[in-house]
């Protein structure tokens, strides 16, 4: 199997996820819990959906040879690793009120960010070819 395979996979679970914890919110918990915590699940959930279409776009790039491979496999982990440290850490936060477990989501927020500019930097200059600009 290849890496863009696996991601798609992922990305599927991640997508189908995003949306029963959408729906489970809307029908579940909102009776369950505050306003405040309702609102950090439901940015768990759309970053964990906005993560499963960006881990798509990175296969798509990197099956189709238009980056470095390397900068896009570094930046297809983080996006998995920033997803699942970032919308999890929030999930658990909001079903708990462990605060302590908010502090958590900035590192998986900085992996987002990583996988984000591994993505830039192995489209411009990671090809191989020169630059169109």
């Amino acid at each position: 199997m290849t890496v863009e395979r696996l991601w798609i996979a992922i990305a599927a679970v991640f997508g189908g996820t995003a949306v029963a914890a959408g729906a489970f919110a809307t029908h579940a918990l909102q009776p369950q819990l505050s306003d405040r915590l309702l609102a950090v699940f439901e940015t768990a959930a759309r970053y964990q959906m906005y993560h499963a279409l960006a881990l798509l776009l990175v296969a798509l790039v990197r099956s189709q040879g238009l980056g470095a491979p390397g900068l896009l496999t570094a930046s297809g982990w983080a996006m998995i690793a920033g997803t699942v440290v970032f919308s999890g850490s929030l999930y658990a936060l909001a079903l708990t009120g462990q605060g302590v477990l908010g502090a958590v989501a900035p590192i998986g927020g900085a992996a987002l960010m990583a996988g984000w500019g591994g993505l830039a930097v192995a489209a411009l200059w990671g090809s191989g070819e020169e630059s169109k600009f």
